[in-house]
């Protein structure tokens, strides 16, 4: 496995852990991970990226309350995570690593919406943008909000946990359980990251409970449709074949009315990967890695 570097980058009070790989002088690809995920979990595809340090340097941050970032807690209570704080934390990792320069962004899942979120508010601070299995979510009504406020309300009398384990190896059968296309050899490298011992002896996951909360506000697809239109750079979509977290998503309506949202963005194309579920950086790592090259070259 290619090695990385751990650096730390302050993002207005939360610390940010950003796992790097390559030449400092290389381009950059920033890579950013799904929801209950880290950096770390690029490594595969780091791994088999051509020209890795003569032609790239990759840098995976921690979102904050995952892996080695910070967890911001409020003053009284736990942590909170709205949408808008991924975007901030990723401007100033931008304005850090490469100040006024365009950039090029991978993102998996909910990496991928930050990513389209981000090239649409930050236009001229994109390049290229690659979309893995990242499709939104389903369009929210107006009529569900006093229910989710509700919810919400009754979460925080009863804040979420995360179960333990009793070794690595239990990390990693979680995993697999999860994804059973994933290697052994895989989960244990990813047990390593994604959780860690502590004094009782078990081993906890590296994320914040509080990303179980469900949030207060709702999913606009109106309001995400009219960011993703100012996007300047080319999208590449990167989806597994019959993916079923586009299933997931599409419920009862069929999967090809519900990616007519992508019609937003000026600039689009995808690609279907076989043999491959939501964790496609992991199930096809070389061809993930071959498309990303090939796209940013």
């Amino acid at each position: 496995m290619k090695e990385a570097r751990s650096e730390f980058v302050d993002a207005r009070g939360v610390r940010l852990h950003v796992r790097r790989w390559g030449s400092p002088d290389a381009p950059m690809l920033f890579m950013l991970h799904g929801w209950m995920d880290v950096g770390a979990s690029f490594q595969f595809v780091v791994d088999a990226l051509a020209g890795l340090g003569e032609h790239w340097q990759v840098l995976a941050p921690d979102a904050r309350g995952f892996g080695l970032s910070d967890r911001p807690v409020a003053e009284k209570g736990g942590g909170h995570y709205y949408f808008p704080d991924y975007l901030s934390d990723l401007d100033v990792l931008l304005d850090h690593y490469a100040p006024g320069a365009q950039v090029n962004l991978v993102g998996h899942s909910m990496g991928a919406n930050v990513a389209l979120l981000y090239a649409g508010v930050r236009p001229e601070r994109v390049r290229r943008v690659v979309d893995l299995e990242g499709f939104g979510l389903p369009a929210a009504r107006a009529s569900q909000l006093p229910g989710r406020l509700a919810q919400w309300l009754d979460d925080q009398r009863a804040p979420p946990t995360l179960r333990s384990y009793a070794s690595l190896d239990e990390v990693a059968e979680r995993l697999i359980r999860t994804n059973p296309r994933l290697a052994p050899a895989r989960a244990r490298f990813l047990a390593k990251h994604w959780s860690r011992e502590e004094a009782d002896g078990r081993f906890h996951l590296l994320a914040d409970p509080a990303h179980k909360l469900r949030g207060p506000t709702l999913y606009r697809l109106d309001e995400a449709s009219a960011v993703w239109a100012r996007v300047q750079a080319p999208v590449l979509h990167v989806e597994a074949k019959d993916s079923p977290t586009l299933a997931g998503f599409a419920g009862q309506m069929p999967v090809a009315e519900f990616k007519t949202r992508f019609a937003a963005f000026p600039d689009w194309r995808e690609e279907i990967v076989d043999d491959a579920g939501h964790m496609i950086h992991h199930d096809q790592p070389e061809r993930v890695a071959a498309l990303i090259a090939s796209f940013c070259a």
